[in-house]
């Protein structure tokens, strides 16, 4: 785990997840472009929760890949959140946000007590990934139609099973959205924020999303509508 912000009376912390490999047991690249993307999602997150008791940090992985049944991201996720308790001295709500192989890393590390819930940006969700320990979290899967990378249909077919699994999940879907989150940078970065501080109970969500949550079920809601406020 990387800080980049704490808090001397913290209520909550937002842990972010960058992208990875299937496979890779060497360690990320100096430049680390998935790192890199995920900065500007860091930046917008900080200034949302500026002065709101909201530790801000980073997961570093020690492997780039996942590497099958090592889960070596998902390990290292759930490593951060131990950590962070032994930096602050108690457990606080944990908002867990991760792109891709991060996003698979979140939802796995998703059971653990301190998280709330999971902001997954096109997420990586093979077929027969576990959900039964995603039950009471909130969950909110942002996918681009578009994308070529990870399959948006897996993100929808593990929302489904997640939602019968007692998770509250909500599913979005990016019109014209790709792997990198490129396209309408700014529409990814400022709902993700939204998301992520409506979760937190910082801010209201989205009508929609919180519709999604309570009621579930249906066709993944257009993304760029829910940005607008609808």
């Amino acid at each position: 785990m990387v800080l980049d912000r704490t808090e001397t009376r913290p209520g909550a912390a937002v842990l972010v997840l960058h992208g990875g490999r299937a496979d890779g047991p060497g360690p990320p690249s100096t430049v680390n472009l998935p790192g890199l993307r995920m900065r500007p999602f860091s930046r917008a997150l900080a200034a949302a929760t500026a002065g709101r008791g909201v530790v801000l940090g980073r997961v570093r992985y020690r492997c780039r890949g996942w590497n099958g049944e090592q889960a070596d991201a998902g390990r290292d996720a759930l490593r951060a959140l131990d950590e962070l308790d032994a930096v602050l001295g108690a457990p606080v709500p944990v908002m867990l946000v991760g792109h891709s192989m991060g996003g698979r890393a979140a939802l796995h590390a998703a059971g653990n007590a301190r998280v709330r819930g999971v902001v997954a940006l096109a997420p990586w969700c093979p077929a027969g990934e576990p959900v039964a320990h995603l039950r009471g979290r909130d969950l909110v899967l942002l996918h681009g139609d578009r994308d070529r990378v990870t399959a948006a249909a897996d993100s929808w077919a593990l929302a489904g099973r997640a939602r019968e699994a007692g998770a509250r999940v909500c599913a979005l879907r990016m019109p014209g959205g790709d792997h990198a989150m490129l396209r309408d940078a700014g529409t990814w970065h400022g709902l993700t924020t939204r998301l992520v501080t409506g979760l937190l109970g910082l801010s209201p969500l989205p009508p929609a999303v919180a519709a999604g949550l309570e009621g579930g079920g249906g066709e993944p809601a257009d993304a760029r509508t829910v940005a607008a406020g609808g």
